[in-house]
């Protein structure tokens, strides 16, 4: 059988199959020049300077980070047909490992520590769904609950009597190295504070990428370079996406299925724990109960929207990092973001009705987005009580209304047996 056929398993691929366009480079640049444009219209428009100041969008860089090593985990594990809804669960045992080894042995420890931490929940799940055969929803489930409660044993257990820790909380921990280009940052903060239209939000951007950028942002960027090169461009990755496309196939192959479900799930716990790590070392320097406040499931939300690619994934988690940033810099900010979204959602109905031919998703993110745009021009401001929505409601509708067609792994979720196929 060719690499072909090993990825789409026993399925024949006919003439009349669907051809599904790839994104390059050259695609995401210019759908990223787009978005900027269009950011910068609304930014005159509304008058909402901080919608796309340096400030909003170096917190949506900071925010995205964990969204995405978390999704990036999710991949990794659905990829070899093993669906991870525990990586909440996982993210959380990465914030706890990144508070007690990054206290005790240093920031550069307490990554190791997050990575490992999460291991261990990656190394549960895949003991309970590759080994024994346990549902996937229900041991992923089973890892979030565990997850929760031992990080706050642990916590309880280390963390009390320490100076600045407690039952909830770490002590402090030192910073991981940052990077700025003091020259090059000043002189974009200049260009920024002139508010000139798109050249002022393009230099926002760029003064945000160079400007207390953390090492851990860089790994965190080279990893999805690397999970793009590893699992696209082996024959290792080719083998790992067989198994979730059709592990009987592979099996039939010669490949070892479950050692590389297993070897997957542990990568992913690894990156998951790592996404909690980040919060712990860089968004706040401390452990704290809570700490992930959701993310993992974002993160797996960031995965379906990106089409389970590592492009995709990366703008998803761009997507939910700059809404979580939206709704932190206040209820002004989140009013002028209104009618973005509303733009986003009736650009996306035009779409599924023009381009898809798909009229009732085209027709419901038409009238949703006339009715946030009613809500923009009818309301001064969002109260309070709903901008801490944004990130959630973001997470909804988008999935809800995409216009990529998704196609999960063909053989993701699967129970499967060695030898099953004999």
């Amino acid at each position: 059988m060719s690499a072909a056929g090993l990825e789409v398993g026993a399925k024949p691929v006919t003439d009349r199959a669907p051809k599904r366009r790839r994104y390059g480079l050259r695609e995401y640049a210019l759908i990223a020049v787009g978005v900027l444009a269009v950011i910068a219209v609304l930014r005159v428009v509304t008058g909402a300077d901080d919608i796309a100041s340096s400030g909003a969008l170096a917190a949506a860089i900071g925010l995205a980070v964990p969204i995405g090593l978390a999704g990036l985990g999710g991949l990794w594990s659905e990829r070899a047909g093993v669906v991870n809804i525990g990586l909440e669960g996982m993210m959380i045992l990465g914030t706890w490992g990144a508070g007690f080894f990054g206290y005790h042995m240093g920031p550069w420890m307490g990554v190791v520590g997050a990575i490992l931490m999460g291991a261990l929940g990656g190394l549960i799940h895949a003991v309970a769904t590759v080994t024994f055969g346990v549902d996937h929803i229900v041991s992923g489930v089973a890892i979030n609950i565990v997850g929760l409660g031992v990080a706050k044993y642990l916590a309880a257990r280390f963390f009390s009597g320490l100076p600045g820790g407690g039952p909830t909380q770490s002590p402090p921990i030192k910073d991981l190295p940052a990077f700025t280009l003091p020259g090059v940052s000043d002189g974009l903060g200049t260009v920024e504070r002139k508010n000139w239209f798109f050249v002022s939000d393009v230099a926002a951007v760029l003064r945000a990428l160079c400007t207390n950028l953390s090492i851990l942002t860089i790994i965190a960027v080279l990893l999805f370079v690397g999970t793009w090169w590893v699992l696209w461009r082996t024959p290792f990755g080719l083998r790992l996406r067989s198994v979730g496309e059709s592990p009987v196939a592979a099996e039939s192959l010669g490949v070892h299925v479950l050692r590389y479900k297993f070897l997957a799930v542990l990568v992913s716990g690894g990156l998951a724990g790592l996404g909690g790590g980040f919060l712990a070392l860089v968004a706040a320097n401390i452990y704290r109960d809570g700490q992930t406040g959701g993310r993992g499931y974002i993160g797996l939300a960031a995965m379906i929207f990106g089409n389970w690619r590592p492009g995709g994934l990366l703008s998803g988690a761009a997507l939910f990092g700059y809404t979580d940033a939206v709704q932190l810099r206040g209820g002004a900010t989140v009013h002028a973001f209104l009618l973005l979204f509303a733009v986003i959602l009736v650009a996306v109905g035009v779409w599924q009705i023009v381009r898809n031919r798909r009229l009732v998703q085209g027709i419901l993110a038409l009238v949703v987005g006339v009715l946030v745009a009613w809500w923009y021009f009818a309301a001064d401001a969002v109260p309070a009580e709903l901008t801490g929505t944004t990130p959630y409601v973001t997470t909804l509708l988008v999935l809800a209304f995409a216009s990529q067609r998704l196609r999960m792994p063909a053989a993701d979720g699967q129970i499967y047996r060695k030898g099953e196929g004999a």
